[in-house]
Formats: structure tokens, C-alpha cells, sequence
């Protein structure tokens, strides 16, 4: 359903949907029928069998409140997809995780050692659980200390703006306090 929901406008085949959500195709199947009986989703054509929110769905907001507005994902969830991608020393959520449209990231990952493949993965099971794509930034901790010292533009947006610092070891705590740039 947040599938739907957060990308509206947007149709989706049946092979999408069980990439996108991985879950399996008999699932997805039953699922579908039942979404397309309560009018929350419709086909857009029976040739490209994409199907599709219906923006005329009755409890679009009830659902969207329950689904999408809800502060109900654990931060605890969020970290434990990069453990073993290497050893994390800064992760912070902002974009859909906070509910802000603006931001420029949904989470910003730091660490030594890590494994650009593992965090894939993990970024993967997370769009799979919260039903979006998710825009992220990778640094090792030298790259992202060397960044903060520059006043780089994507470090400066993300942090600069709404965020929240789920896991922040000691040695980046000093990096994280320096002085917010005024923008005019």
C-alpha cells in the first residue's frame, strides 16, 4: 500500500511490484486483487497491466495517516541493515524518514571499512519495507571529515536542514557541531 501510495501517478507491473516489495509473486498476486476489490488501486490498461493508486480511493487520507504520516519505523531497524556493510560511525535520517519533502538525502551513512555492496543491500530492504526509492550518501569517515572541514554543498543540506542523528560515534560528535552557515 505505500508502494501506491508514495508514488502516485506511477503504475507498476506485477514483476515491479515483486522486485520493489520482494515479496512473492503469489503474494503479490492476491494482494493486487484484493487492493483492485476495495478501489485503492486500478489497472491502467489491459494491455500493459500496470496498476496504479486511484486517486479517487474514499480513505486516501485515513490511509495515508496510518501508512505513510505515522512515525512508527524503528531507528533501530535503520541500523541494523548497515551492520554488516562495515563498522558505522554516523548514520542520519532525514527526507521520508522525518517527513520532510525538502531534503536533499533520506540517510546519510558514515563509516570505516564499509562495503559498498552490503549497503546496497541493506538500502534496498529498506525501500523494499518503507515502499520508495530512498536517495542516500556514503562516505568513509576521512571523506566525510574532509567534507565538513570544506563546507561541502550535499553535507551542508543535509545537515544544515531537518534531520535526525540515529547513531553518531564519539570521534564524529566534534565534526557535527560546527556553526550553521545563514542563508539569505
Amino acid at each position: 500500500m505505500r508502494l501506491f501510495l508514495l508514488n502516485r501517478g506511477k503504475g507498476f507491473k506485477s514483476k515491479d511490484i515483486v522486485k520493489r516489495s520482494r515479496i512473492t509473486s503469489a503474494a503479490v498476486g492476491r494482494e493486487l486483487r484484493l487492493l483492485s476489490s476495495v478501489g485503492f488501486i486500478k489497472k491502467r490498461s489491459l494491455s500493459l497491466q500496470e496498476w496504479y493508486f486511484n486517486p479517487s480511493f474514499k480513505y486516501t487520507r485515513e490511509f495515508e495517516d496510518l501508512l505513510v504520516m505515522s512515525n512508527t519505523f524503528n531507528r533501530q531497524v535503520i541500523i541494523n541493515h548497515f551492520k554488516k556493510a562495515g563498522r558505522l560511525k554516523l548514520v542520519i535520517i532525514a527526507g521520508i524518514f522525518i517527513k520532510n519533502d525538502d531534503s536533499r538525502a533520506d540517510l546519510l551513512i558514515v563509516g570505516e571499512g564499509m562495503k559498498p555492496k552490503k549497503v546496497e543491500e541493506g538500502i534496498k530492504k529498506l525501500e523494499a519495507l518503507i515502499g520508495t526509492e530512498l536517495s542516500y550518501a556514503l562516505f568513509d569517515k576521512k571523506e566525510f571529515l574532509y567534507r565538513v572541514s570544506m563546507y561541502d554543498k550535499l553535507v551542508r543540506d543535509i545537515l544544515d536542514f531537518p534531520h535526525e542523528v540515529i547513531l553518531e560515534a564519539q570521534e564524529l560528535s566534534q565534526a557535527l557541531t560546527f556553526p550553521k552557515i545563514r542563508r539569505s
